[in-house]
Order: C-alpha cells, then structure tokens, then sequence
C-alpha cells in the first residue's frame, strides 16, 4: 500500500490564511461578547478554555 506524500504549503500563504483567521475570530468574538463587560466575559472563555483542554485528555 503506497503512501500519499502531502505537498509542503508554502509559509507565506499559511501566514495570510493564520491572520485572515485571526482577524475573523476576533471579530465574532466582539460580536458574541456585545455589552458583557470583560469581567464577565473572562468567566464564558475560562470555561471554554477549560472543556478544551479537558477534550484533549480524553
């Protein structure tokens, strides 16, 4: 069985997309916070972040 070799993505063109990406999340993250205040707002990612990381060790 032969294996498919994955062609290498040039970095500048995976450096556009990563900032095209960050740009747009930042964006729909200002858009889902509206007028929670950030001490609020810390308590919604924290919990994020924690169901991530308790993802990646399952």
């Amino acid at each position: 069985m032969k294996k498919h070799k994955k062609e290498p993505i040039k970095q500048t063109q995976g450096k556009i997309k990563e900032k095209a990406i960050e740009v747009t999340l930042w964006e729909a993250a200002n858009k889902l916070r509206g007028s929670i205040e950030p001490a609020e707002y810390k308590h919604v990612v924290l919990g994020l972040i924690f169901l991530k990381i308790c993802k990646r060790q399952i």
